[in-house]
């Protein structure tokens, strides 16, 4: 036996440990590289190998992994030191596929073979995004090369969305789940200022997004039908995933979404004049740093989860966070020529919409929020069965019954539904008592906003409606004057307090199971130092 081997032999058990810790530890990214330790003597490999020593594992683990966020959302029992070296294992292999970039292009014969394992990279990467907290993304970004992965994805000739090879056919790209979590990871990943102010970074971007975020008769913005206020099921089959050595049934998020927020964050910047200074959507890697960054994913997380049951729920649970959509909201909102969007909705191709003009208009909007609390019996337990609580109406009219009168007041808002014979008491959520994080709140029977803005078309007044199960929100905007009419819009808050609320506004003459004329909008928070001129795209 060596000396050295003797000299570790009378090492504690937790010093050699520390040893191996250390020299596991010493880059912040990539797989730990223990091998010429463990391979020094026997009775060291013993000691710490991965097989024997989940504790060092799950200790590692946590040094380059977050965990927080995954231990809020699903329990203590996923940082137990078997869970953590079984995941540390799984995602290691995850991520050196990816930045050996075997799946993004097309590599016959073998590609269709390979889906279930693109589904695996996609699912998880995208889940340690909602999971982040500053460890997740800098072993994507800077070890596993995720930005060059997303960009062969979708914009090579040969990427694996099949997007530049079927729109090079004239055709429309798949809407299917791995592009869904692929367009979600390139929002996600999406550093807008890296790119170069040319016309040759405008087509490459544009000839992907532009259908994908105007075409509303291709990609719907939500899997349940936006008419629905009171949905029973999802339209969409979960996914069962392996996340932390568990079965989760999830639905992924629709990809029209993060391609409408791409788009207006790349398009306009990238052709826009130089004097427009709107600097598109916030993006993610925008956000300010904190130690709960994926606290502004709690909702999207959520979101998946609620979605996947069956039946869906009527409650607010957790999908959206109550609060967030009060306040002041700056934005852009698109429209095409009308002709060619009826030609869209008539069965054209997507060449129709590359060579079309897309106007943005930008506008601002100064939302308040109010909940209607369930009402509780002489017992003191809420009873929402019993609870009075508002009628569901036109989804045209973003689910407001006719004829509704809402009257503002210090703190509330009393709302009058004909053939009723008492208002509802509406509060705004600093008045409700609800509990910190704000996302799961099951006395909250119903959230309206109530607020007004205005655009390069005029003034105008906004009522909006929140879904219960999934967050959707629908806003009724109607000019104050002049004939620009009503008009409905659509979508969700993507993030939270840093978050855009994003999605596809509508006329509101077409019915609600007809393809109606529609257009894009974004809106963030107001930033004090933007400014901004309208233009053509």
């Amino acid at each position: 036996m060596s000396t050295q081997a003797v000299a570790f032999d009378w090492l504690p058990q937790e010093v050699m440990e520390n040893i191996a810790f250390f020299a596991a530890t010493t880059t912040d990214v990539g797989p730990p590289d223990l091998l010429p330790l463990l391979l020094s003597c026997r009775s060291i490999y013993r000691a710490l190998s991965f097989e024997t020593n989940l504790h060092l594992c799950a200790r590692i683990f946590e040094y380059k992994f977050d965990l927080s966020a995954a231990v809020r959302r699903l329990g203590p029992q996923v940082a137990t030191p078997d869970v953590l070296s079984k995941e540390l294992r799984k995602r290691f292999v995850c991520l050196k596929r990816i930045r050996a970039r075997t799946d993004s292009q097309i590599r016959a014969p073998d590609t269709m073979s390979n889906s279930s394992i693109i589904s695996e990279l996609l699912w998880l990467a995208y889940l340690m995004m909602l999971e982040n907290d500053g460890k997740n993304v800098k072993q994507l970004r800077e070890y596993a090369g995720m930005e060059r992965w997303l960009m062969e994805y979708w914009f090579d000739d040969e990427g694996a969305s099949l997007a530049s090879k079927t729109l090079s056919e004239d055709e429309w790209p798949l809407n299917n789940e791995h592009n869904s979590l692929a367009m979600w990871l390139f929002w996600l990943f999406l550093r807008p200022d890296r790119f170069q102010r040319t016309d040759r970074n405008y087509r490459t971007f544009a000839t992907v997004l532009k259908p994908t975020a105007l075409a509303a008769n291709k990609y719907n913005i939500c899997h349940i039908p936006w008419e629905d206020f009171v949905p029973r099921s999802c339209l969409l089959e979960p996914t069962c995933i392996n996340h932390y050595s568990n079965p989760y049934q999830l639905t992924p998020p629709t990809m029209a979404i993060p391609a409408i927020l791409s788009y207006l964050s790349l398009v306009g910047p990238l052709l826009g004049p130089a004097r427009v200074i709107y600097k598109g959507p916030h993006t993610p890697n925008s956000f300010p740093s904190s130690l709960n960054q994926s606290l502004e994913w709690e909702a999207d997380w959520q979101r998946c989860m609620n979605l996947a049951e069956n039946p869906l729920a009527n409650q607010f649970s957790g999908a959206y966070k109550v609060g967030s959509i009060q306040g002041v909201w700056e934005g852009v909102f698109t429209y095409t020529e009308f002709t060619t969007y009826a030609a869209l909705l008539s069965g054209r191709s997507p060449s129709i919409l590359h060579n079309c003009m897309v106007a943005q208009h930008r506008q601002t909007w100064k939302l308040r929020e109010y909940h209607l609390i369930v009402s509780r019996g002489a017992d003191g337990i809420a009873d929402g069965v019993n609870s009075p609580s508002l009628s569901s109406g036109d989804p045209l009219k973003a689910f407001f019954p006719s004829g509704i009168r809402i009257h503002e007041h210090a703190g509330g808002a009393e709302v009058h539904e004909p053939g009723k014979m008492a208002p509802l008491s509406y509060s705004q959520p600093s008045a409700c008592g609800e509990e910190a994080e704000g996302f799961k709140c099951p006395e909250i029977q119903d959230i309206i906003v109530v607020g007004e803005g205005h655009s390069a078309w005029g003034q105008f007044n906004v009522i909006g409606r929140v879904r219960p199960c999934d967050g959707f929100v629908s806003f009724l905007k109607e000019y104050v004057e002049g004939d620009r009419g009503q008009w409905l819009y659509r979508g969700y808050l993507v993030g939270s307090i840093n978050g855009s609320l994003t999605g596809r506004w509508r006329d509101t003459l077409s019915l609600p199971g007809a393809n109606g004329y529609e257009g894009c909008f974004v809106m963030s928070r107001r930033r004090m130092t933007e400014s901004y001129t309208d233009f053509w795209i």
